[in-house]
């Protein structure tokens, strides 16, 4: 792949309306977890429970968002977004996960959108980024598929709220994780370890969108758009026998067709249930066709790359494929995420031509580095995200160049933040965050994405 070292060629490869922002998610950066009447969510029970997170870690603090969104939003505009991508937490807006609605917290979601238009900013909203009210979690969580209803529910309330005003609708983002990490091995909320929960709550998780969208639809002004954003992992194989292309195949419905085929196709992998020697997920009537619902672009959070190893004999659950780990000489990051620009290129070309997406964002990419502060400079030093940006928005803009409808990046994240299970002791954040005196320091990444938002700017 070229590199493109000149930030004015770069700027200039990408087309003159492409949005740059950055992206957070509530219980990673707000804290405020008992206040104002934000009712118990998953991640709540979860990292409250000794071992689940690394250091007994919780988001009750966190970047302390909810108290200082003002000077956040501030922050963004310094740094010259275009737009910030948030996620709502659904224990704010409805604290039992259904029936009454809490007005404090919808009114912070609409302080939060008037501060960030007033800066010249555009909203993008998440309205699902994992953090389940308790009380859903307690009558089965998305195993249960009135849960699905109650999400359309929530979605709507929020939609007809703040739908005058946000841009862009993000129902569900990365799903795949939900299902996978939260039911299937329990490493995420809420921790439960069955595969077939993990078939089951997928099922629903779809089915939630599918129903959402349209009262989305309905609730928002004609201009807005609304679409779903999944986790991807491109797949390559380490090499070509006839075992590594079987796993390949393996690999990639368990990482990618799982989800992208129900919602632009209409059904799932044709053998992937079997090949997950799990049962097909309770599906009913209409729910494909619900789940197929047109949507105005898809968002897709890519990091790294999957390099599959082929096994041998009989072939292995499509969750247990082999792959290369670590892969010689390569790069990574403090998330042992290998570093691998080509993989952003390669899935944005795969969904323009096997998928036929109407647009793409990529809505999160990004680094965790081991950054540190002196307590004292203006600017913390991070040249190997700085790289590392520069190489997969190289990539990103390599796809535009080559007829992918891309319209946005969003950098993971705008600051340091709660890692989920990692805690706080993993930084992702373009902007430091000292957790003891919640003071935003920015990197050397950050400067850099600014310097290339503004040629992108000037080049338009």
């Amino acid at each position: 792949m070229q590199k493109f070292v000149d930030n004015h060629q770069l700027a200039s490869l990408l087309p003159k309306d492409f949005v740059f922002g950055a992206a957070t998610a509530s219980y990673q950066i707000e804290g405020a977890t008992h206040e104002d009447g934000r009712g118990t969510s998953i991640w709540d029970t979860f990292a409250a429970t000794p071992g689940k997170v690394f250091g007994g870690h919780t988001g009750d603090v966190a970047d302390d968002h909810y108290h200082r969104m003002p000077q956040d939003v501030d922050l963004m505009s310094q740094l010259g977004l275009d737009a910030y991508r948030f996620s709502i937490a659904w224990p704010r807006i409805l604290p039992q996960g259904r029936g009454d609605v809490n007005q404090s917290g919808l009114d912070f979601y609409d302080r939060l959108v008037d501060a960030l238009l007033a800066k010249g900013i555009t909203p993008f909203a998440t309205l699902y980024h994992w953090d389940m009210p308790q009380t859903l979690e307690d009558a089965g969580g998305w195993t249960n598929r009135e849960t699905a209803y109650a999400f359309a529910d929530y979605a709507e309330i929020v939609a007809r709220r703040l739908g005058d005003r946000v841009a862009g609708w993000i129902t569900l983002n990365e799903p795949w994780c939900s299902a996978y990490l939260g039911y299937g091995i329990g490493v995420h909320a809420p921790g439960v370890r069955n595969r077939q929960a993990a078939i089951d709550s997928a099922h629903h998780l779809l089915l939630a969108h599918g129903l959402a969208v349209p009262r989305i639809r309905a609730a928002v002004a004609p201009d807005k758009q609304v679409g779903i954003t999944l986790n991807v992992y491109p797949v390559y194989g380490e090499d070509e026998r006839p075992e590594t292309l079987r796993d390949m195949a393996l690999q990639d419905a368990f990482s990618n067709r799982w989800f992208l085929d129900p919602l632009f196709q209409g059904h799932y992998p044709e053998t992937f249930f079997a090949d997950m020697g799990l049962n097909p997920p309770p599906i009913q009537g209409d729910d494909l066709a619900t789940i197929n619902v047109p949507v105005d672009f898809l968002g897709i959070n890519l990091y790294s790359r999957n390099l599959v190893r082929g096994t041998a004999g009989q072939a292995p659950l499509a969750d247990a494929v082999a792959t290369v780990s670590p892969v010689p000489e390569a790069c990574y990051t403090d998330m042992a995420w290998e570093i691998y620009p080509n993989a952003l290129k390669d899935m944005l070309l795969r969904l323009h031509h096997d998928y036929n997406v109407k647009a793409l964002y990529v809505t999160e990419n990004g680094a965790a580095f081991s950054d540190k502060w002196d307590g004292k400079s203006e600017v913390v030093s991070d040249p190997r995200r700085v790289s590392f940006l520069q190489e997969y928005i190289t990539a990103a803009a390599g796809a535009a160049h080559e007829g992918v409808p891309l319209k946005g990046y969003f950098v993971w994240s705008l600051m340091d933040n709660y890692e989920w299970a990692e805690g706080y002791r993993k930084r992702f954040g373009v902007v430091y965050v000292d957790y003891e005196t919640q003071r935003r320091i920015p990197k050397e990444s950050v400067l850099w994405y600014s310097s290339l938002i503004k040629d992108h700017h000037a080049a338009r």
